[in-house]
């Protein structure tokens, strides 16, 4: 599943720069500030962000470059899949949530599947940002960086969008469903 400890063969690495470049280019209301040279030079020489975004891509993220975070030194990748990554689903929160289910367990939580993958959880924010480079999550839901004073209440948060706008709701951090998953971001 992860991307820990893992280089990607010169196949690996074509295949991945072509689909990146083919959605880049389909989708450049989302980056209109960079070119594709200067983003594919940036990640030919950071092999570990290669493997990361291979990660997103092999569990359905559909990677792309959204923003320039000046804040935090650098382009930003976030999962543009218009459904939450299906590779991502049927997940719990965290690993409390977890193991805090008596049966019925899923395999896996937001949290932990996503430092394997080595990506961040979206928070809120992030989230709402994403929603304006289009409709994201009208038939799926996403978990999302939940708060200390939630998350000790028991509960995480989760996104959505219906009816055309985007929705925060709670829900237990142990609950998981078929058409929930997380999506993530990988900063350059």
């Amino acid at each position: 599943m992860g991307s820990k400890k893992r280089r990607l063969s010169p196949k690996e690495t074509d295949v991945l720069l072509s689909t990146l470049k083919v959605r880049f280019l389909k989708n450049m209301e989302r980056h209109q500030d960079f070119e594709w040279e200067e983003v594919k030079t940036k990640l030919l020489v950071n092999d570990d962000k290669l493997v990361v975004l291979h990660a997103m891509e092999r569990t359905g993220g559909e990677p792309d470059l959204i923003a320039f975070d000046a804040a935090k030194g650098g382009a930003v990748y976030v999962d543009c899949s218009p459904e939450s990554p299906i590779g991502r689903r049927n997940v719990c929160y965290d690993r409390k949530g977890l193991e805090s289910r008596k049966e019925h367990r899923p395999q896996f939580n937001a949290l932990d599947m996503a430092s394997e993958i080595g990506i961040e959880i979206l928070n809120e924010a992030e989230y709402r940002s994403l929603q304006e480079f289009g409709k994201f999550d009208t038939k799926t839901s996403s978990w999302i960086k939940t708060p200390e004073i939630i998350r000790g209440c028991g509960s995480a948060l989760f996104c959505d969008r219906r009816c055309d706008t985007v929705f925060v709701y709670h829900n237990g951090a142990q609950s998981y469903y078929s058409s929930r998953g997380f999506r993530g971001l990988l900063r350059l």
